[in-house]
């Protein structure tokens, strides 16, 4: 697919001039004829981000959830009563009930997501769950679950899920979407709580293609080590990534670095940010 993708961020947690910053995300990306909410941010604001950015919510085709956390679903009330029933797809595990555990924290605090299923779908949502890659159009796809292949990625420790007892969450429900296009793949993440590699390699591994283009959204880099960083960047760079839109959960340490790294290619992805892939000069 050689078409033009557009991407409007609107939810993040900082925001160009006039947009509301959260601590969320939330990115529509416009592609194949499709609009497809990729997340829903942490709450009604999307909304009003939304309408700064010239967005219509009722013309909506598909949400993706990238994983069942609140501050990526906190939204969908807004979106789904703003316009007409939508499918919603997602891995089935965004149902269980998620904590997180903080160091200077007695207790564990609950982040899942603020709805229930029924509600969500007396507002209009017809859920699609499946742990499998889930097609959209002929080029546009969610990643399905994410293996866990790389030596040194790894799901923090603070997230938990309780089934009875609480336990380390494995984020199962992590997933991706994925454009495949004729300059590369285009991956949106929403945290890549199991790892920012491992998502690209399954992007690879669910297409046949080796070359990935650009990576936008969260990286959940911000609590990474140093160690880790750098064995990142130098998977990125093998990899031959051009462009990286991050933001959200990578954090201000590893986005530096990334920048230092790839120089222009790098850009910060705030909520109001609009952009298209792939840009002009890019050599596609």
């Amino acid at each position: 697919m050689s078409v033009k993708i557009r991407f409007t961020t609107l939810s993040e947690n900082t925001a160009s001039y006039g947009f509301l910053a959260e601590w969320g995300l939330s990115i529509l990306v416009e592609v194949d004829g499709l609009s497809i909410l990729f997340d829903t941010g942490p709450s009604p604001n999307i909304a009003n981000n939304a309408r700064l950015a010239g967005i219509d919510l009722t013309k909506i085709d598909y949400i993706v959830l990238s994983h069942g956390h609140a501050d990526h679903t906190g939204g969908l009330r807004e979106v789904l009563q703003a316009g007409k029933g939508v499918d919603v797809i997602a891995h089935p595990d965004i149902w269980a009930a998620k904590y997180v555990r903080r160091d200077d924290e007695r207790s564990e605090q609950y982040i899942g997501i603020p709805f229930t299923r029924q509600e969500l779908e007396g507002w209009g949502a017809k859920f699609r769950l499946t742990k499998e890659p889930y097609r959209i159009s002929e080029y546009v796809f969610t990643s399905g679950e994410i293996p866990m292949v790389s030596s040194y990625e790894r799901v923090d420790d603070d997230l938990l899920v309780k089934d009875g007892a609480l336990r380390q969450d494995p984020m199962t429900d992590d997933l991706s979407l994925v454009i495949d296009t004729d300059f590369g793949l285009v991956v949106v993440m929403g945290c890549a709580h199991r790892g920012i590699i491992n998502t690209l390699r399954q992007a690879q591994r669910i297409t046949g293609k080796e070359q990935v283009f650009a990576a936008i959204g969260g990286t959940h880099l911000f609590q990474a080590s140093e160690e880790r960083i750098t064995k990142t960047i130098a998977e990125l760079k093998t990899m031959g990534v051009q462009k990286l839109g991050l933001s959200h959960c990578t954090g201000f340490h590893a986005s530096a670095r990334l920048a230092l790294e790839f120089g222009l290619g790098f850009f910060p992805n705030n909520a109001g940010t609009q952009f298209f892939l792939p840009t002009k000069g890019d050599d596609t």
